[in-house]
Protein backbone atom coordinates (compact mmCIF):
# COMPACT_ATOMS: atom_id res chain seq x y z
CA UNK A 1 0.00 0.00 0.00
CA UNK A 2 1.29 3.46 -0.96
CA UNK A 3 2.30 5.83 2.06
CA UNK A 4 -0.55 8.38 3.16
CA UNK A 5 1.26 11.27 1.25
CA UNK A 6 2.33 14.41 2.85
CA UNK A 7 1.63 17.31 0.34
CA UNK A 8 -0.95 17.70 -2.35
CA UNK A 9 0.56 17.98 -5.60
CA UNK A 10 0.29 17.56 -9.13
CA UNK A 11 0.36 13.97 -9.79
CA UNK A 12 -1.90 13.26 -6.87
CA UNK A 13 -4.95 15.48 -8.36
CA UNK A 14 -4.49 13.82 -11.66
CA UNK A 15 -4.58 10.78 -10.35
CA UNK A 16 -7.34 11.46 -8.58
CA UNK A 17 -9.05 12.81 -11.82
CA UNK A 18 -8.47 9.65 -13.70
CA UNK A 19 -9.78 7.41 -10.78
CA UNK A 20 -12.63 9.35 -9.91
CA UNK A 21 -13.95 9.40 -13.58
CA UNK A 22 -13.90 5.98 -13.73
CA UNK A 23 -15.38 4.79 -9.98
CA UNK A 24 -18.19 7.46 -10.95
CA UNK A 25 -18.42 6.01 -14.20
CA UNK A 26 -18.96 2.09 -12.66
CA UNK A 27 -21.36 3.27 -10.19
CA UNK A 28 -23.63 5.81 -12.15
CA UNK A 29 -26.06 3.19 -13.55
CA UNK A 30 -26.60 1.93 -9.71
CA UNK A 31 -26.56 5.49 -8.32
CA UNK A 32 -29.25 6.35 -11.24
CA UNK A 33 -31.01 3.53 -9.59
CA UNK A 34 -31.35 5.79 -5.88
CA UNK A 35 -33.45 7.93 -7.43
CA UNK A 36 -36.57 7.29 -6.36
CA UNK A 37 -38.81 7.03 -8.99
CA UNK A 38 -40.38 4.25 -11.22
CA UNK A 39 -39.87 5.66 -14.41
CA UNK A 40 -36.20 6.08 -15.18
CA UNK A 41 -36.44 9.95 -14.73
CA UNK A 42 -33.69 10.17 -12.11
CA UNK A 43 -30.17 10.91 -13.44
CA UNK A 44 -27.81 11.46 -10.59
CA UNK A 45 -25.19 9.13 -11.37
CA UNK A 46 -24.99 10.41 -14.78
CA UNK A 47 -25.29 14.27 -14.02
CA UNK A 48 -22.46 13.67 -11.37
CA UNK A 49 -20.37 11.82 -14.43
CA UNK A 50 -20.41 14.13 -16.81
CA UNK A 51 -19.87 17.07 -14.26
CA UNK A 52 -16.74 15.41 -13.65
CA UNK A 53 -15.47 14.64 -16.85
CA UNK A 54 -16.16 18.15 -17.85
CA UNK A 55 -13.85 18.96 -14.88
CA UNK A 56 -11.09 16.34 -15.73
CA UNK A 57 -11.18 17.33 -19.44
CA UNK A 58 -10.65 21.32 -18.19
CA UNK A 59 -7.82 20.67 -16.44
CA UNK A 60 -6.23 18.38 -18.77
CA UNK A 61 -6.38 21.07 -21.36
CA UNK A 62 -4.07 23.09 -18.85
CA UNK A 63 -1.26 20.24 -19.48
CA UNK A 64 1.38 20.62 -21.71
CA UNK A 65 2.77 17.94 -24.42
CA UNK A 66 4.41 16.73 -21.41
CA UNK A 67 1.92 16.17 -19.22
CA UNK A 68 3.36 19.07 -16.68
CA UNK A 69 1.60 22.19 -15.28
CA UNK A 70 1.03 24.47 -12.80
CA UNK A 71 -1.03 23.05 -9.62
CA UNK A 72 -3.15 26.29 -9.04
CA UNK A 73 -3.33 26.68 -12.79
CA UNK A 74 -4.83 22.93 -12.81
CA UNK A 75 -7.11 23.24 -9.77
CA UNK A 76 -8.56 26.47 -11.20
CA UNK A 77 -9.38 24.87 -13.99
CA UNK A 78 -10.66 21.95 -12.51
CA UNK A 79 -13.39 24.00 -10.45
CA UNK A 80 -14.45 25.86 -13.55
CA UNK A 81 -14.93 22.71 -15.57
CA UNK A 82 -16.80 21.57 -12.94
CA UNK A 83 -18.91 24.73 -13.01
CA UNK A 84 -19.75 24.72 -16.56
CA UNK A 85 -20.46 21.10 -16.65
CA UNK A 86 -22.43 20.77 -13.76
CA UNK A 87 -26.14 18.90 -14.72
CA UNK A 88 -28.64 18.51 -12.52
CA UNK A 89 -29.09 19.57 -9.16
CA UNK A 90 -26.46 16.86 -7.79
CA UNK A 91 -24.06 18.19 -10.57
CA UNK A 92 -24.27 21.92 -9.11
CA UNK A 93 -23.70 21.16 -5.48
CA UNK A 94 -20.80 19.01 -6.60
CA UNK A 95 -19.49 21.58 -8.67
CA UNK A 96 -19.98 24.34 -5.66
CA UNK A 97 -18.16 21.28 -3.33
CA UNK A 98 -15.53 21.23 -6.18
CA UNK A 99 -14.67 25.00 -6.31
CA UNK A 100 -14.71 25.56 -2.59
CA UNK A 101 -11.89 22.81 -2.22
CA UNK A 102 -9.71 23.60 -4.97
CA UNK A 103 -9.77 27.49 -4.65
CA UNK A 104 -8.53 26.24 -0.59
CA UNK A 105 -5.93 24.17 -1.66
CA UNK A 106 -4.51 26.52 -4.35
CA UNK A 107 -4.42 28.96 -1.71
CA UNK A 108 -1.36 26.86 0.48
CA UNK A 109 1.81 27.94 0.28
CA UNK A 110 4.95 25.86 0.97
CA UNK A 111 5.04 25.66 4.76
CA UNK A 112 1.37 24.65 5.16
CA UNK A 113 0.41 21.41 6.47
CA UNK A 114 -1.66 19.67 3.83
CA UNK A 115 -3.33 17.86 6.08
CA UNK A 116 -4.93 20.73 8.01
CA UNK A 117 -5.43 22.69 4.70
CA UNK A 118 -7.53 19.46 3.21
CA UNK A 119 -9.48 19.52 6.12
CA UNK A 120 -10.44 23.53 6.01
CA UNK A 121 -11.17 22.74 1.92
CA UNK A 122 -13.42 20.41 2.56
CA UNK A 123 -14.96 22.01 5.48
CA UNK A 124 -15.17 25.26 3.25
CA UNK A 125 -16.74 22.74 0.86
CA UNK A 126 -19.40 21.86 2.72
CA UNK A 127 -20.24 25.70 3.78
CA UNK A 128 -20.71 26.55 0.04
CA UNK A 129 -22.80 23.55 -0.58
CA UNK A 130 -25.00 24.69 1.50
CA UNK A 131 -25.15 27.68 0.26
CA UNK A 132 -25.67 26.83 -2.57
CA UNK A 133 -29.28 24.92 -1.69
CA UNK A 134 -32.17 27.93 -1.08
CA UNK A 135 -33.44 25.39 1.21
CA UNK A 136 -31.29 22.68 2.73
CA UNK A 137 -32.37 19.13 3.53
CA UNK A 138 -30.55 16.66 6.15
CA UNK A 139 -30.21 13.45 4.75
CA UNK A 140 -28.95 14.06 1.57
CA UNK A 141 -25.74 14.62 -0.04
CA UNK A 142 -25.66 17.88 2.34
CA UNK A 143 -25.48 15.63 5.29
CA UNK A 144 -22.97 13.29 3.97
CA UNK A 145 -20.50 16.14 3.30
CA UNK A 146 -20.55 17.58 6.54
CA UNK A 147 -20.15 14.68 8.19
CA UNK A 148 -17.05 14.45 6.10
CA UNK A 149 -15.49 17.68 7.31
CA UNK A 150 -16.00 17.57 10.44
CA UNK A 151 -13.90 14.27 10.75
CA UNK A 152 -11.62 15.48 9.03
CA UNK A 153 -11.41 18.88 10.38
CA UNK A 154 -11.05 16.39 13.74
CA UNK A 155 -8.10 13.97 12.61
CA UNK A 156 -6.26 16.99 11.38
CA UNK A 157 -6.06 18.40 15.13
CA UNK A 158 -4.00 15.74 15.37
CA UNK A 159 -0.30 17.16 14.27
CA UNK A 160 1.51 13.57 13.65
CA UNK A 161 -1.29 12.73 10.93
CA UNK A 162 -0.88 13.64 7.32
CA UNK A 163 -3.62 14.44 4.59
CA UNK A 164 -3.78 10.69 4.15
CA UNK A 165 -5.31 10.42 7.54
CA UNK A 166 -7.46 12.90 6.94
CA UNK A 167 -8.53 11.80 3.48
CA UNK A 168 -9.73 8.52 4.86
CA UNK A 169 -11.19 9.57 7.97
CA UNK A 170 -13.49 12.13 5.65
CA UNK A 171 -14.20 9.20 3.38
CA UNK A 172 -15.42 6.62 6.09
CA UNK A 173 -17.42 9.26 8.20
CA UNK A 174 -19.00 9.73 4.63
CA UNK A 175 -20.03 6.14 4.51
CA UNK A 176 -21.45 6.20 7.26
CA UNK A 177 -23.28 9.26 7.58
CA UNK A 178 -24.74 7.94 3.98
CA UNK A 179 -26.28 4.49 5.39
CA UNK A 180 -27.83 6.76 8.28
CA UNK A 181 -29.76 8.97 5.01
CA UNK A 182 -32.97 6.66 5.34
CA UNK A 183 -33.42 7.27 9.22
CA UNK A 184 -33.69 11.08 8.27
CA UNK A 185 -35.76 10.81 4.80
CA UNK A 186 -39.21 9.29 5.33
CA UNK A 187 -39.01 8.78 1.33
CA UNK A 188 -35.77 6.81 1.76
CA UNK A 189 -36.60 4.62 4.58
CA UNK A 190 -40.25 3.64 2.22
CA UNK A 191 -38.11 3.05 -0.92
CA UNK A 192 -35.03 0.80 1.36
CA UNK A 193 -32.18 3.17 -0.65
CA UNK A 194 -29.69 5.89 0.63
CA UNK A 195 -29.76 9.11 -0.85
CA UNK A 196 -28.15 9.13 -4.47
CA UNK A 197 -26.62 12.23 -4.26
CA UNK A 198 -24.88 11.36 -0.75
CA UNK A 199 -23.87 8.31 -2.29
CA UNK A 200 -22.24 9.96 -5.34
CA UNK A 201 -20.35 11.98 -2.86
CA UNK A 202 -18.93 8.87 -1.38
CA UNK A 203 -17.47 7.78 -4.58
CA UNK A 204 -15.68 10.64 -4.78
CA UNK A 205 -14.24 10.76 -1.17
CA UNK A 206 -13.24 7.10 -2.01
CA UNK A 207 -11.68 7.85 -4.66
CA UNK A 208 -9.94 10.71 -3.42
CA UNK A 209 -8.51 8.21 -0.53
CA UNK A 210 -7.42 5.67 -3.49
CA UNK A 211 -5.63 8.37 -5.02
CA UNK A 212 -3.22 9.42 -1.82
CA UNK A 213 -2.99 6.51 0.03
CA UNK A 214 -3.59 3.49 -2.55
CA UNK A 215 -6.15 1.87 -0.15
CA UNK A 216 -9.21 0.64 -2.73
CA UNK A 217 -12.32 1.09 -0.22
CA UNK A 218 -15.59 -0.81 -0.76
CA UNK A 219 -18.42 2.07 0.22
CA UNK A 220 -20.84 -0.61 2.15
CA UNK A 221 -20.84 -4.19 3.24
CA UNK A 222 -23.67 -4.93 0.66
CA UNK A 223 -24.70 -2.54 -2.88
CA UNK A 224 -27.17 -0.23 -0.87
CA UNK A 225 -30.53 0.40 -2.98
CA UNK A 226 -29.09 -2.04 -6.05
CA UNK A 227 -32.51 -3.97 -5.82
CA UNK A 228 -34.65 -1.84 -3.64
CA UNK A 229 -38.33 -0.82 -4.68
CA UNK A 230 -37.90 2.96 -5.33
CA UNK A 231 -41.39 5.54 -4.49
CA UNK A 232 -41.58 8.60 -6.76
CA UNK A 233 -40.87 11.92 -4.92
CA UNK A 234 -43.48 14.20 -4.17
CA UNK A 235 -43.19 17.28 -6.11
CA UNK A 236 -45.32 19.95 -3.92
CA UNK A 237 -47.75 21.99 -5.15
CA UNK A 238 -46.46 24.14 -8.25
CA UNK A 239 -49.64 26.47 -8.29
CA UNK A 240 -49.03 27.81 -4.67
CA UNK A 241 -47.89 31.14 -4.33
CA UNK A 242 -44.03 32.21 -3.80
CA UNK A 243 -42.90 34.77 -1.74
CA UNK A 244 -44.19 38.33 -2.45
CA UNK A 245 -41.44 40.67 -3.35
CA UNK A 246 -37.96 40.35 -4.95
CA UNK A 247 -35.06 42.21 -2.99
CA UNK A 248 -32.27 42.94 -4.62
CA UNK A 249 -29.01 45.27 -2.86
CA UNK A 250 -25.21 45.52 -3.07
CA UNK A 251 -24.10 45.55 -0.09
CA UNK A 252 -20.39 45.89 1.01
CA UNK A 253 -19.38 43.91 3.99
CA UNK A 254 -16.48 41.81 5.41
CA UNK A 255 -16.21 38.35 4.12
CA UNK A 256 -16.71 36.75 7.36
CA UNK A 257 -20.00 38.44 7.76
CA UNK A 258 -21.61 36.80 4.81
CA UNK A 259 -22.62 33.49 5.92
CA UNK A 260 -24.34 34.65 8.27
CA UNK A 261 -26.07 37.06 5.87
CA UNK A 262 -27.29 34.11 3.86
CA UNK A 263 -28.28 32.00 6.61
CA UNK A 264 -30.94 34.63 8.01
CA UNK A 265 -31.50 35.41 4.03
CA UNK A 266 -32.38 32.14 3.61
CA UNK A 267 -34.78 31.68 6.79
CA UNK A 268 -36.72 34.39 5.18
CA UNK A 269 -37.52 32.99 1.75
CA UNK A 270 -36.18 31.37 -1.38
CA UNK A 271 -34.27 32.05 -4.56
CA UNK A 272 -31.39 33.28 -2.54
CA UNK A 273 -28.62 34.41 -4.65
CA UNK A 274 -25.75 36.32 -2.80
CA UNK A 275 -22.29 36.74 -5.13
CA UNK A 276 -19.12 38.79 -5.35
CA UNK A 277 -16.22 38.91 -2.72
CA UNK A 278 -13.21 41.13 -1.38
CA UNK A 279 -15.68 43.45 0.40
CA UNK A 280 -18.70 43.94 -2.55
CA UNK A 281 -21.67 41.70 -2.75
CA UNK A 282 -24.85 41.19 -5.23
CA UNK A 283 -27.91 40.20 -2.54
CA UNK A 284 -31.08 38.84 -4.69
CA UNK A 285 -34.03 37.26 -2.59
CA UNK A 286 -37.65 36.70 -2.77
CA UNK A 287 -39.54 37.30 0.28
CA UNK A 288 -42.83 38.38 2.24
CA UNK A 289 -41.07 40.67 4.79
CA UNK A 290 -39.18 43.23 2.76
CA UNK A 291 -38.00 45.04 6.04
CA UNK A 292 -36.36 42.14 7.55
CA UNK A 293 -34.50 41.08 4.39
CA UNK A 294 -32.64 44.63 4.33
CA UNK A 295 -32.26 44.51 7.63
CA UNK A 296 -30.23 41.60 7.28
CA UNK A 297 -28.16 43.60 5.04
CA UNK A 298 -27.80 46.58 7.73
CA UNK A 299 -26.59 43.84 10.05
CA UNK A 300 -23.82 42.66 8.10
CA UNK A 301 -22.95 45.67 6.16
CA UNK A 302 -23.96 48.41 4.31
CA UNK A 303 -26.34 47.86 1.98
CA UNK A 304 -27.23 50.24 -1.64
CA UNK A 305 -28.73 50.83 -4.39
CA UNK A 306 -31.97 48.59 -2.75
CA UNK A 307 -34.40 47.22 -5.05
CA UNK A 308 -37.81 45.90 -4.09
CA UNK A 309 -40.46 44.54 -7.04
CA UNK A 310 -43.75 43.89 -5.81
CA UNK A 311 -44.63 40.32 -8.38
CA UNK A 312 -48.32 41.45 -8.31
CA UNK A 313 -47.86 45.28 -8.99
CA UNK A 314 -44.03 46.71 -9.72
CA UNK A 315 -43.08 49.30 -7.25
CA UNK A 316 -40.64 51.92 -8.02
CA UNK A 317 -38.32 52.63 -10.69
CA UNK A 318 -36.01 50.92 -12.57
CA UNK A 319 -32.72 50.43 -11.23
CA UNK A 320 -29.71 51.44 -13.46
CA UNK A 321 -28.79 48.87 -15.93
CA UNK A 322 -25.35 47.41 -16.47
CA UNK A 323 -23.72 48.95 -19.48
CA UNK A 324 -23.56 46.72 -22.27
CA UNK A 325 -21.44 46.65 -25.26
CA UNK A 326 -22.92 45.29 -28.80
CA UNK A 327 -25.78 43.90 -27.22
CA UNK A 328 -29.42 44.26 -27.94
CA UNK A 329 -32.89 43.47 -27.23
CA UNK A 330 -33.98 40.29 -25.38
CA UNK A 331 -33.96 36.82 -25.67
CA UNK A 332 -35.31 33.60 -24.22
CA UNK A 333 -34.02 30.54 -24.03
CA UNK A 334 -35.79 27.07 -23.07
CA UNK A 335 -34.85 23.45 -22.50
CA UNK A 336 -36.87 20.99 -24.51
CA UNK A 337 -37.39 17.55 -23.96
CA UNK A 338 -37.88 16.55 -27.18
CA UNK A 339 -37.68 17.75 -30.77
CA UNK A 340 -41.74 18.85 -31.85
CA UNK A 341 -41.59 20.76 -28.35
CA UNK A 342 -37.84 22.10 -29.29
CA UNK A 343 -39.89 23.08 -32.83
CA UNK A 344 -42.66 24.65 -30.86
CA UNK A 345 -40.48 27.08 -28.57
CA UNK A 346 -38.07 27.75 -32.30
CA UNK A 347 -41.45 29.47 -33.77
CA UNK A 348 -42.30 31.20 -30.65
CA UNK A 349 -38.66 32.76 -31.28
CA UNK A 350 -36.66 31.04 -28.14
CA UNK A 351 -33.48 29.55 -28.70
CA UNK A 352 -33.51 25.72 -27.86
CA UNK A 353 -31.20 23.92 -25.93
CA UNK A 354 -31.79 19.66 -25.58
CA UNK A 355 -32.62 18.59 -22.41
CA UNK A 356 -35.08 15.59 -20.75
CA UNK A 357 -34.10 12.51 -18.63
CA UNK A 358 -30.64 11.58 -19.82
CA UNK A 359 -29.99 14.35 -21.77
CA UNK A 360 -30.03 17.55 -18.91
CA UNK A 361 -28.20 20.42 -20.00
CA UNK A 362 -24.97 21.39 -18.29
CA UNK A 363 -24.67 24.89 -16.92
CA UNK A 364 -21.98 25.42 -19.76
CA UNK A 365 -24.20 24.87 -22.29
CA UNK A 366 -26.80 27.00 -21.17
CA UNK A 367 -24.33 29.56 -20.46
CA UNK A 368 -23.15 28.81 -23.93
CA UNK A 369 -26.44 29.18 -25.16
CA UNK A 370 -26.77 32.79 -23.43
CA UNK A 371 -24.06 33.88 -24.78
CA UNK A 372 -24.61 32.85 -28.52
CA UNK A 373 -27.90 34.86 -28.26
CA UNK A 374 -25.55 38.75 -28.70
CA UNK A 375 -29.07 40.10 -26.39
CA UNK A 376 -28.47 42.52 -23.57
CA UNK A 377 -31.37 40.53 -21.89
CA UNK A 378 -32.19 36.91 -21.28
CA UNK A 379 -35.07 34.77 -19.85
CA UNK A 380 -34.19 31.36 -18.91
CA UNK A 381 -36.92 28.11 -18.62
CA UNK A 382 -35.50 25.06 -17.40
CA UNK A 383 -38.59 23.55 -18.07
CA UNK A 384 -37.41 20.57 -15.66
CA UNK A 385 -37.28 19.94 -12.07
CA UNK A 386 -33.86 18.55 -12.29
CA UNK A 387 -32.43 21.73 -14.42
CA UNK A 388 -33.60 24.85 -12.27
CA UNK A 389 -30.31 24.60 -10.40
CA UNK A 390 -28.26 24.12 -13.38
CA UNK A 391 -30.04 27.70 -15.14
CA UNK A 392 -29.36 29.37 -12.16
CA UNK A 393 -25.91 28.57 -12.34
CA UNK A 394 -25.44 29.42 -15.85
CA UNK A 395 -27.85 32.81 -15.10
CA UNK A 396 -24.87 33.83 -12.61
CA UNK A 397 -22.57 32.90 -14.49
CA UNK A 398 -23.64 35.00 -17.62
CA UNK A 399 -24.14 38.01 -15.35
CA UNK A 400 -20.55 37.93 -14.09
CA UNK A 401 -18.86 37.20 -17.11
CA UNK A 402 -20.71 38.62 -20.24
CA UNK A 403 -22.58 41.77 -18.22
CA UNK A 404 -25.92 40.41 -19.59
CA UNK A 405 -29.12 40.90 -17.54
CA UNK A 406 -30.45 37.13 -17.43
CA UNK A 407 -33.63 35.86 -14.88
CA UNK A 408 -34.20 32.13 -14.12
CA UNK A 409 -38.64 31.12 -14.39
CA UNK A 410 -38.17 27.82 -12.14
CA UNK A 411 -40.37 26.22 -14.55
CA UNK A 412 -40.81 22.47 -13.76
CA UNK A 413 -42.33 21.12 -16.99
CA UNK A 414 -42.76 21.51 -20.01
CA UNK A 415 -46.34 23.14 -20.32
CA UNK A 416 -45.05 25.42 -17.84
CA UNK A 417 -42.76 26.48 -20.38
CA UNK A 418 -44.82 26.45 -23.21
CA UNK A 419 -47.25 28.47 -21.43
CA UNK A 420 -44.93 31.43 -19.95
CA UNK A 421 -43.58 31.53 -23.10
CA UNK A 422 -47.11 32.36 -24.83
CA UNK A 423 -46.98 35.54 -22.42
CA UNK A 424 -43.91 36.40 -23.59
CA UNK A 425 -43.23 40.07 -24.98
CA UNK A 426 -39.87 41.90 -26.17
CA UNK A 427 -41.60 45.00 -25.88
CA UNK A 428 -42.49 46.02 -22.31
CA UNK A 429 -40.05 46.35 -19.38
CA UNK A 430 -37.33 43.09 -18.22
CA UNK A 431 -39.16 42.98 -15.16
CA UNK A 432 -42.93 43.13 -16.31
CA UNK A 433 -41.86 40.36 -18.58
CA UNK A 434 -40.27 37.90 -15.79
CA UNK A 435 -43.51 38.50 -13.65
CA UNK A 436 -45.74 38.11 -16.33
CA UNK A 437 -44.00 34.58 -17.54
CA UNK A 438 -43.65 33.63 -14.00
CA UNK A 439 -47.33 34.15 -13.07
CA UNK A 440 -48.32 32.07 -16.23
CA UNK A 441 -46.23 29.30 -15.39
CA UNK A 442 -47.50 28.88 -11.63
CA UNK A 443 -50.54 29.05 -13.40
CA UNK A 444 -50.49 26.01 -15.57
CA UNK A 445 -51.12 22.70 -13.79
CA UNK A 446 -49.27 19.74 -15.45
CA UNK A 447 -50.18 16.09 -15.50
CA UNK A 448 -48.23 13.19 -17.37
CA UNK A 449 -49.16 9.65 -18.56
CA UNK A 450 -45.99 7.39 -19.09
CA UNK A 451 -45.16 3.72 -17.97
CA UNK A 452 -43.45 1.73 -15.20
CA UNK A 453 -39.84 0.80 -15.92
CA UNK A 454 -39.86 -1.39 -12.20
CA UNK A 455 -41.33 -2.16 -9.64
CA UNK A 456 -42.35 0.43 -7.19
CA UNK A 457 -44.58 1.65 -4.54
CA UNK A 458 -46.48 4.81 -5.24
CA UNK A 459 -48.46 7.76 -3.56
CA UNK A 460 -51.51 5.67 -5.84
CA UNK A 461 -50.42 2.51 -4.36
CA UNK A 462 -47.88 -0.51 -5.83
CA UNK A 463 -47.80 -0.38 -9.24
CA UNK A 464 -45.40 -3.53 -11.83
CA UNK A 465 -43.54 -2.95 -15.06
CA UNK A 466 -45.55 -1.92 -17.94
CA UNK A 467 -48.67 -0.62 -15.51
CA UNK A 468 -49.69 2.74 -16.58
CA UNK A 469 -48.63 5.63 -14.36
CA UNK A 470 -50.59 9.22 -13.90
CA UNK A 471 -48.61 12.19 -12.74
CA UNK A 472 -50.05 15.23 -11.29
CA UNK A 473 -47.57 18.37 -10.69
CA UNK A 474 -44.57 15.43 -10.40
CA UNK A 475 -46.11 13.02 -8.10
CA UNK A 476 -47.63 9.53 -9.67
CA UNK A 477 -50.95 9.52 -8.48
CA UNK A 478 -52.85 6.88 -10.67
CA UNK A 479 -51.98 3.40 -11.66
CA UNK A 480 -53.85 1.89 -14.43
CA UNK A 481 -53.78 -0.43 -17.28
CA UNK A 482 -54.83 1.05 -20.24
CA UNK A 483 -53.09 3.91 -21.36
CA UNK A 484 -56.42 5.99 -22.77
CA UNK A 485 -58.22 5.74 -19.41
CA UNK A 486 -55.70 6.88 -16.86
CA UNK A 487 -54.87 9.79 -19.24
CA UNK A 488 -58.66 10.21 -19.33
CA UNK A 489 -58.69 10.36 -15.70
CA UNK A 490 -55.63 12.56 -15.38
CA UNK A 491 -57.25 15.06 -17.82
CA UNK A 492 -60.74 15.09 -15.08
CA UNK A 493 -58.95 15.54 -11.92
CA UNK A 494 -56.77 18.95 -13.59
CA UNK A 495 -60.07 19.74 -14.65
CA UNK A 496 -61.46 19.26 -11.29
CA UNK A 497 -59.37 22.61 -10.28
CA UNK A 498 -61.25 25.03 -12.94
CA UNK A 499 -59.53 25.19 -16.55
CA UNK A 500 -60.13 27.40 -19.63
CA UNK A 501 -57.31 25.89 -21.97
CA UNK A 502 -55.91 22.26 -22.01
CA UNK A 503 -52.87 21.76 -23.88
CA UNK A 504 -51.81 17.94 -24.51
CA UNK A 505 -48.51 17.60 -25.73
CA UNK A 506 -48.09 13.63 -27.36
CA UNK A 507 -44.86 12.00 -26.67
CA UNK A 508 -42.95 9.64 -29.30
CA UNK A 509 -44.56 5.88 -30.05
CA UNK A 510 -48.05 7.47 -28.30
CA UNK A 511 -49.84 6.55 -31.67
CA UNK A 512 -53.33 8.42 -31.69
CA UNK A 513 -54.05 8.79 -27.92
CA UNK A 514 -53.85 12.59 -28.02
CA UNK A 515 -56.53 12.84 -30.50
CA UNK A 516 -58.54 10.36 -28.65
CA UNK A 517 -58.00 12.75 -25.82
CA UNK A 518 -58.96 15.80 -27.46
CA UNK A 519 -62.16 13.75 -28.59
CA UNK A 520 -62.74 13.36 -24.80
CA UNK A 521 -62.71 16.34 -24.04
CA UNK A 522 -65.07 17.82 -27.10
CA UNK A 523 -67.46 16.05 -26.05
CA UNK A 524 -67.08 16.29 -21.95
CA UNK A 525 -66.10 19.45 -21.69
CA UNK A 526 -66.92 21.43 -24.99
CA UNK A 527 -66.36 24.83 -23.60
CA UNK A 528 -63.12 24.36 -23.12
CA UNK A 529 -60.47 25.27 -25.48
CA UNK A 530 -58.09 22.05 -26.59
CA UNK A 531 -54.81 22.67 -28.35
CA UNK A 532 -52.50 19.15 -29.39
CA UNK A 533 -48.84 19.68 -30.15
CA UNK A 534 -46.53 16.35 -31.43
CA UNK A 535 -43.54 16.65 -29.03
CA UNK A 536 -41.89 14.27 -29.44
CA UNK A 537 -40.67 13.17 -25.43
CA UNK A 538 -39.10 10.00 -24.76
CA UNK A 539 -40.53 8.52 -21.74
CA UNK A 540 -43.89 10.23 -21.69
CA UNK A 541 -46.85 9.60 -24.26
CA UNK A 542 -48.48 12.16 -23.12
CA UNK A 543 -47.80 15.83 -21.45
CA UNK A 544 -51.03 17.45 -19.93
CA UNK A 545 -50.84 21.15 -19.26
CA UNK A 546 -54.39 23.17 -17.67
CA UNK A 547 -54.32 26.84 -17.81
Amino acid sequence: MQEALSTVDLTTVLRFSEICLAALGEAREEIDALNVYPVPDGDTGTNLFLTFESARNAMLATLDDNGDGDLRTCLKAFARGALLGARGNSGVIVSQLVGALCKRLGQAGADDRAAAVFAEALALATQASYAAVGEPVEGTILTVARAASDAALATARDERLRVGHVIRSAAAAAREALERTPEQLPILKEAGVVDAGGRGLVVILDSAETAVTGRRVVSGQHRLGRYAIPVPVPSGDLTAEGPAYEVMYLLDAEDADVHELRRKLALLGDSLVVVGGDGLWNVHVHVDDVGAAVEAGVEAGRPHRVRVTHFAEQIGGRSPEKPVTERRGRAVVVVAAGEGLGRLFEEAGAVVVRGGPGHRPSSGQLLQALAATSAAEAILLPNDRDSVAAAESAARTARQEINMRVGVIATRAQVQGLAALAVHEPGRPFDQDILEMTAAARHARSGAVTVAARRAMTSAGPCEVGDVLGAIEGDFVLVGGDLFTVAVEILERLLGGGGELVTIVSGADAGDLADRCAAHLAARHPTVDVVVYEGGQDRYPLLIGVE
